[in-house]
């Protein structure tokens, strides 16, 4: 009953602090807990818990360490637009003009200030400036 008690005192910092180690720590003491159930003596109690603790840390950590370091594969907002081909609207130049980027109308400067592009013509989104697309 007591390996149940300890599992809930840990489920609480882990809530608290969305720390997963206390969640590991946790199920190690649910572990020790059927252990107990199962008429094991104290100290295989303690080595149980140490055991599935120590195993799930060792194991599940890593794993959580690297998805969360990757970046997702899909781009999403601006970044999904550089890259993306739009349509010219109006003529644009070094100091503005507009285009139509994924189905919506933007405004749009040229990369290099000393081209200008005509309506009709596709451009490529190089980035996003604000709420600028910069083409080229």
């Amino acid at each position: 009953m007591w390996w149940l008690i300890g599992a809930a005192g840990l489920g609480i910092p882990l809530v608290i602090t969305a720390m997963p180690e206390f969640g590991m720590l946790a199920v190690g003491a649910v572990a020790a807990s059927a252990a107990a159930g199962l008429g094991a003596g104290p100290v295989l109690q303690v080595l149980v818990f140490v055991i599935v603790s120590v195993a799930l840390i060792a194991v599940v950590r890593p794993i959580a360490n690297r998805h969360r370091s990757q970046r997702p594969e899909l781009a999403t907002g601006i970044d999904a637009l550089k890259g993306r081909q739009a349509v010219v609207l109006e003529r644009v130049d070094g100091s503005g003009g507009r285009i139509k980027l994924a189905g919506e109308v933007w405004s749009a400067r040229a990369l290099d200030g000393d081209s200008s592009y005509q309506p009709g013509q596709q451009v490529d989104v190089v980035e996003i400036d604000g709420a600028t697309a910069v083409v080229l």
